[in-house]
């Protein structure tokens, strides 16, 4: 098996109010999945790594700017067009059901747990 690239998708905005605390815990939680899906062999990717840096170069002031609707779901949607899977992290997300929904539509295998996703043979980690 090749390594994929798998969309870590959960909760990002909801709940939050845009309170950059709460932001980051969200981004934190997410990233949380990042070196188990690494470790067995894949690449994992999270929307807000690419969304965030593009925001922010747009010249938006934050996540509650009226331009982060440009740039947030659609970047997870363009993501989507590479990417080989998708892990749907638990919680309520408008984006990440509809990452989900894309994901179903393409054909791109959704996982719900970290133990669904297979190994790649022989992965050195560190």
């Amino acid at each position: 098996m090749k390594p994929l690239l798998i969309l870590i998708a959960g909760p990002y905005r909801s709940g939050t109010g845009d309170d950059p605390v709460l932001l980051d815990r969200n981004l934190r939680r997410l990233e949380e999945a990042a070196w188990p899906i690494f470790a067995k062999g894949h690449v994992p990717m999270i929307g807000e790594w690419v969304a965030l840096p593009v925001l922010s170069s747009a010249g938006a002031e934050g996540i509650a700017d009226p331009l982060a609707e440009q740039v947030m779901y659609p970047t997870a949607h363009r993501l989507l067009q590479h990417c080989d899977a998708v892990l749907r992290l638990p919680g309520d997300s408008r984006g990440a059901d509809l990452d989900v929904a894309i994901a179903r539509e393409r054909g791109i295998p959704v996982y719900h747990s970290l133990d669904e996703i297979p190994s790649v043979a022989d992965v050195p980690v560190g």
